[in-house]
């Protein structure tokens, strides 16, 4: 029979495996009398033997958080990033950084390096990928993130797990209410006056942006509306410029207002729904007054720009902060509330100025 392991103890006394570690390997933050109790009894009745290398890093806190992320370079990356380093930084932490394009494996050599350096947590943000050829790195993935956890370690993943790791008990997961945001701004544009949409999304299997994709359409079905057409594009603002350029073309002859007002382009990040209004100005097409063009995430170091743009809200610092507390075990017996968000119409669509719904 195999022996038993610190996740089956975690499973088996009902608390995360970061908690579970802090009781049997020795940690200075220890967890309230009941606690203690309930994994000491777990692991009396599995045989859990304690890992003595597992000890040796819940004694000696680094202090150190490992933060993955899609793109540095996007507004809604940092301003992540941002909330995660507040919280770092109220619990005298320090945050490691890696940058990864979304790319699996580079998640994995960030996860390994973080591990080696004795992160005491990591925070994983980049989108999850379902892109051809992904489902090999996405394996070595979990395995990576599962053997650090093994050895007392806690991640945090932000939108959705891999579903390897469902059961994994040191990986906690901080839902993002992506399908339900773009469906409320769905039905915002619909009652703008809309009747024809199109899509600007990132590459089939970008997880971030299907789900987004599936509640706008959703809310198109679900209003008795023909589904968007769907124009994939890189996931970022190079990527809305060039769909921005490609849709005046194929608008042609039919550019004055009268024959295009009733449209509206949705793009999945408000990066990429930049780079649309940019790509369109540039063919003369005026926004809204030609065209409607909504975004999402509603990041704020890009509401100085005009026209202001509307778009689903999501409290992308607040998301940090979170997640980096998720990690941290700072919420083991109170889980934390669900994100929420909201519908901000303003004035790249028509007949708005600056209001939100939802």
């Amino acid at each position: 029979m195999a022996a038993s392991t610190l996740a089956d103890v975690a499973k088996l006394a009902g608390v995360s495996l970061a908690t579970a570690s802090r009781v049997l390997n020795g940690s200075t933050r220890t967890p309230g009398a009941a606690v203690t109790k309930r994994v000491q009894g777990a692991a009396l009745e599995l045989g859990y033997v304690a890992n003595a290398q597992a000890q040796s890093l819940a004694r000696s806190s680094t202090g150190l958080i490992g933060l993955v992320v899609h793109d540095i370079a996007d507004p809604y990356f940092s301003t992540l990033a941002r909330g995660v380093q507040k919280q770092a930084k109220s619990a005298g932490k320090m945050v490691l950084l890696a940058s990864t394009d979304g790319s699996p494996s580079d998640e994995r050599e960030a996860v390994a390096a973080f591990a080696a350096r004795r992160a005491e947590a990591i925070v994983i943000a980049g989108s999850r990928s379902h892109l051809p050829g992904a489902e090999k790195d996405n394996s070595l993935l979990a395995a990576e993130i599962e053997r650090y956890c093994n050895y007392g370690g806690s991640v945090s993943m932000v939108g959705a797990a891999l579903p390897a790791l469902l059961d994994v008990a040191g990986v906690r997961v901080l839902k993002v209410p992506n399908v339900e945001q773009a469906y409320a701004l769905g039905q915002a544009l619909l009652g703008l006056g809309y009747k024809r949409f199109l899509v600007v999304a990132g590459p089939d299997g970008l997880v971030t942006s299907d789900v987004r994709l599936a509640g706008f359409q959703s809310a198109l079905a679900d209003a008795g509306r023909a589904a968007a057409e769907v124009v994939r594009v890189e996931f970022s603002r190079a990527g809305g410029y060039a769909a921005g350029l490609s849709i005046a073309a194929q608008l042609g002859e039919r550019s004055a207002a009268e024959a295009i007002s009733e449209k509206c382009i949705f793009a999945v990040n408000d990066v990429m729904a930049m780079g649309v209004i940019a790509g369109l100005l540039e063919r003369g097409l005026q926004v809204p007054h030609h065209i409607g063009v909504a975004g999402f995430d509603d990041v704020e170091t890009l509401r100085d720009f005009r026209p202001s743009l509307t778009t689903a809200q999501l409290p992308v610092e607040e998301i940090g902060l979170r997640a980096s507390a998720l990690a941290l075990g700072m919420d083991d017996d109170d889980p934390l509330a669900d994100v929420v968000g909201r519908v901000m119409l303003r004035g790249s669509t028509r007949g708005v100025d600056s209001a939100h719904v939802g």
